[in-house]
């Protein structure tokens, strides 16, 4: 089969990780393909897209099973700072991901998808919200994400952006949470991902925000520093950032290229 230029720089990246870790190695083979376990801590709006990019992985590499650990993006930063036992660590935002960086607990990131947000309601719309502005009503009642996540700090970016105040009555840890509280009808809007709303289908009522006054946030993906299986971790890596097969999964759910 003919491989497109993004397939071939793929290829090499996947094998110069197999080789440069297992290289290091003395006695070890010149080569390695991925094989083996890897846990994968991912932001939960990740949920329903990684797992189904782990498929066509396990696929690509026979031999590997990948599973995952889903949250809210600081505490999964916390979590590898702390020395859990992950192998590749993906977040919702780069500023998140630098903070594992620079403690020395991930390597090299790669970004490999963005994300904007919008207005999840529950089916009814008992609450008539039409805009963004509407979310500043007094009897509207609002779920976000606390601001130390970057769900958070995107909804806090939008408000600002937009010039609209808005007093949620509850921040959650994570983007599902919100998506959660809006699908119980516990709320009357909640702030969360394109993606989340995408994922949600009939179970929510949305309302887009013009790209003009939206934010986006950059996911970036990285092998962590003290994995047990550095060639497997990183050929995922490599997988998520450059194959077409998971870009054209991410496309399919909704995230988009982030470049």
């Amino acid at each position: 089969m003919r491989l497109g230029r993004v397939g071939a720089i793929w290829l090499a990246a996947v094998t110069t990780v197999a080789v440069s870790v297992i290289g290091t190695e003395p006695g070890a083979a010149a080569t390695a393909a991925p094989v083996g376990t890897i846990t994968v801590s991912a932001a939960s709006s990740l949920t329903d897209v990684f797992p189904v990019i782990a498929a066509a992985f396990e696929k690509r590499f026979p031999g590997t099973t990948v599973r995952f650990n889903f949250g809210g993006s600081s505490a999964l930063v916390e979590q590898v700072n702390a020395g859990a036992p992950v192998d590749v660590l993906a977040t919702a935002s780069e500023p998140t991901m630098w903070k594992a960086v620079n403690a020395g607990h991930a390597g090299r990131p790669l970004l490999f998808a963005k994300n904007t947000m919008a207005i999840a309601m529950p089916p009814g719309n008992s609450a008539g919200v039409t805009s963004l502005s509407d979310l500043s009503r007094t009897d509207v009642i609002t779920a976000a994400c606390a601001v130390a996540v970057p769900c958070g700090s995107a909804a806090r970016d939008l408000f600002a952006r937009n010039g609209v105040t808005v007093r949620p009555v509850t921040f959650e840890l994570d983007v599902r949470g919100v998506l959660g509280k809006v699908m119980a009808d516990e709320v009357d809007a909640g702030i969360v991902y394109v993606t989340d709303v995408r994922a949600a289908g009939s179970a929510v009522t949305s309302v887009a925000i013009p790209a003009d006054r939206n934010v986006t946030t950059t996911y970036p993906i990285a092998a962590v520093i003290s994995s047990a299986n550095p060639v497997t971790a990183k050929a995922f890596v490599a997988y998520v950032r450059y194959s077409r097969s998971a870009q054209g999964i991410l496309r399919a759910y909704g995230f988009a290229r982030p470049w």
